[in-house]
């Protein structure tokens, strides 16, 4: 990977998560899901994953990822978690090739993610405390276990992405858009509001590294 590129997105990254977790109220205390790209442009097999948001050092252990069938509301997939949230505060979790191995580079863990094409849910639980939820798709005579509205059901090879990781109005629809080009472990820089001093020296930093980035 590009190294300009890399310190440009994760030193962004980095700021914002600093800077949510020393003065600002809004950063979400709670783990939660912010990218999942569920159907991939070939074979789904060890290229799609699911990226969660969190405050850096939170661990993982024991949290688990349900897949929720639209049809019948029946749990098709349970996917235990391990790890700790890196300081950057984005965790991915990589889908399994079948020996271990992922074909997603920014992984921080290997498990069987590959969650069915919607309309489905995918929901984050500690317990029987639901974190997250997202649903996508259709629902139209089936089970939504996500929150208020159901997400765009995405295209083979775009992802569904959180618009701002510091603000959940429990409403998928609203929470969430589609990008045409997935962003595993790195953040949109343009997805997360910021006061105008935290923006021009953000703007400075990306100025140095040559780095621009949008979303799809």
């Amino acid at each position: 990977m590009n190294f300009t590129g890399k310190l440009g997105r994760r030193g962004a990254q980095l700021v914002l998560v600093l800077l949510a977790t020393s003065s600002f109220a809004a950063v979400q205390a709670q783990t939660i899901i912010s990218e999942v790209l569920y159907d991939a442009s070939s074979s789904d097999n060890g290229s799609v994953f699911v990226e969660l948001f969190g405050t850096p050092g939170t661990l993982l252990d024991g949290l688990l990822l349900e897949g929720v069938n639209g049809a019948d509301g029946g749990i098709y997939r349970s996917v235990l978690l391990a790890g700790t949230i890196p300081p950057d505060g984005i965790f991915v979790i990589g889908d399994d090739s079948g020996d271990g191995t992922t074909l997603v580079s920014a992984a921080d863990l290997v498990r069987e993610v590959d969650f069915q094409n919607g309309p489905d849910s995918i929901v984050l639980r500690d317990g029987a405390v639901v974190l997250d939820a997202l649903g996508y798709g259709d629902f139209t005579g089936g089970v939504f276990a996500g929150e208020g509205s159901a997400a765009p059901d995405a295209a083979a090879g775009d992802s569904l992405a959180r618009f701002d990781l510091f603000v959940d109005m429990d409403n998928n629809l609203l929470d969430f858009s589609v990008l045409e080009l997935p962003t595993p472990g790195s953040v949109p820089v343009d997805a997360v509001p910021l006061p105008p001093a935290v923006l021009l020296f953000l703007s400075g930093i990306f100025g140095l590294v040559g780095i621009a980035r949008k979303r799809g």
